[in-house]
């Protein structure tokens, strides 16, 4: 479709300032988590992402989304490719292999991504097979597809973003339409599966977890047993609840910040909201939850007024994408969750992470802009 096929009132700018306002609050608390100027590496690196991921949002929101679909056998494959090109001659770093690098690109997270390439791969496939979505034959072949980049990325290892992306395959199917005796059946399966887990977890039993991972798991279980590997999120804990209210400001160099007292680490990726709550507070947290909030809404208000099932299942599925990220990510710093490496969507630092949402939500807005009419 050409620009002049879509109506301006129906672009959702709303949409933009979100992503715009959480953008700009990960730059500033980046900068603030690291060396406090806005000539930091990181922070140019993130400016420059934003820069680049808002001009790909806009240039995708005005391509007609079923274009990309018709693609979507082919942005499957690189997703496996790349994937495999990790485990292959991939960049370790933390004891893990998550990143390749790219000639005047540099490193690059094929995982964060992948989650996008899934989201679209799965809108057509589940749209060509909505009649016979609760067929065996359907959805095991779903299964088999999904499971092979699932367990790419477990491989490299990468158990939270795996388990994040097997998050947005369930709430897809869900949307489009599995039964509910599908469901029930998965729920009484996975009672008793998830009560094994925990059994044979203590004994290190479980073949495709990592020690660091199952520590992690059972510290969360037994905190009193594993206290050392819960200091991250004991520190993280304190920082959020020093913040109080108003918070102690970008910036601050107080001798009580727990920032300052190098108590945090991975301060700006994986624990970057307690820095949000020690600095802006209650209220800043709050501001961040709810953004996070409007754009889940926005995402599921253009599912609802998408005019085909693929369109549906693209805004469901970069929902889910960003639903459960954030709440992963802020219950990890709030301890709710065990110990994972998830970034915070728009805020943490990361170029992969970030342009791989601005992609997403390009495509999200260009399914807003071929909503259906009020009279259909």
């Amino acid at each position: 479709m050409l620009l002049f096929d879509y109506k301006l009132r129906d672009f959702n700018f709303r949409l933009v300032f979100y992503m715009l306002a959480l953008s700009v609050i990960g730059v500033l608390v980046i900068r603030s988590a690291s060396s406090g100027s806005m000539e930091d590496a990181k922070v140019v690196r993130q400016m420059m992402g934003i820069g680049v991921g808002l001009t790909i949002a806009l240039i995708l929101s005005l391509v007609d989304y079923h274009r990309i679909l018709n693609v979507s056998t082919v942005i499957y494959l690189a997703c496996i490719g790349l994937l495999a090109w990790v485990l292959l001659n991939g960049v370790m770093r933390g004891g893990a292999t998550r990143w390749i690098v790219l000639p005047g690109i540099g490193q690059l997270q094929p995982s964060e991504f992948s989650k996008i390439g899934l989201i679209i791969f799965f809108s057509w496939y589940f749209d060509k097979y909505q009649e016979r979505i609760n067929q065996v034959s359907i959805l095991a072949a779903a299964a088999v597809l999904f499971g092979l980049p699932v367990l790419l990325i477990l491989a490299e290892p990468n158990l939270s973003t795996s388990l994040i992306t097997i998050m947005i395959f369930t709430a897809m199917i869900f949307a489009a339409g599995l039964s509910y005796k599908w469901i029930l059946g998965v729920i009484a399966v996975l009672i008793p599966v998830a009560a094994a887990f925990i059994y044979l977890l203590q004994y290190e039993m479980i073949p495709f977890l990592r020690g660091y991972q199952a520590q992690r798991i059972l510290s969360f279980i037994n905190p009193g047993k594993y206290q050392d590997a819960n200091l991250q999120q004991d520190n993280s804990v304190m920082a959020i609840g020093s913040g109080q209210l108003w918070g102690k400001g970008l910036n601050n160099t107080t001798i009580a910040s727990v920032k300052n007292g190098n108590f945090l680490s991975e301060e700006s990726t994986d624990f970057i909201f307690a820095v949000i709550g020690e600095e802006l507070g209650f209220v800043g947290s709050m501001v961040v939850l709810g953004l996070f909030l409007l754009i889940i809404y926005e995402c599921l208000w253009m599912a609802r007024r998408a005019k085909d099932v693929s369109g549906k299942l693209l805004c469901t599925g970069m929902a889910a994408l960003i639903g459960f990220q954030s709440f992963s990510n802020i219950a990890v710093a709030t301890k709710l969750f065990p110990n994972t490496g998830l970034p915070l969507p728009f805020i943490s630092y990361g170029v992969s992470s970030l342009l791989s949402m601005y992609v997403g939500m390009g495509i999200v807005l260009n399914v807003g802009l071929q909503r259906k009419s009020a009279h259909n």
